[in-house]
């Protein structure tokens, strides 16, 4: 995992994000344990605290599970409309921004097949 130290991105924004995206592309799987805090944070050389609020943050979204002897667990939250509610409000800030840079429909929607298309080796939906 890679953080940018120059970036106004929150770190333990970052570390959720690419976790998140470890698990739409397949890398990190369903009952996967993550590293320890203690252990990513200093492969990284963050601070442990950065580590435990991106584990606490993936944990309220229902994508991990917190366990005292496996630490943080890969544990999908099934809850498809709640899931779906959480989407429709942060693409609504994200697309509010696209409009206000002036990008049409047509390029939001093959931004989102691009980008859909790389969570899915071969060519099916998640």
């Amino acid at each position: 995992m890679k953080i940018d130290f120059n970036s106004d991105e929150a770190l333990y924004i970052q570390l959720r994000n690419q976790i998140i995206v470890g698990i739409a592309t397949d890398r990190i799987r369903e009952g996967d344990s993550l590293p320890s805090v203690r252990q990513l944070a200093e492969h990284i050389g963050i601070n442990m605290h950065t580590v435990n609020k991106a584990y606490s943050v993936l944990k309220q979204e229902g994508l991990v599970k917190l366990d005292r002897r496996r630490g943080a667990v890969i544990c999908l939250d099934v809850d498809k409309m709640r899931a779906i509610e959480e989407m429709k409000r942060d693409l609504g800030v994200v697309l509010a921004r696209g409009c206000c840079k002036r990008i049409s429909r047509a390029e939001v929607h093959e931004l989102v097949d691009s980008i859909f298309d790389a969570f899915s080796d071969n060519g099916e939906s998640c």
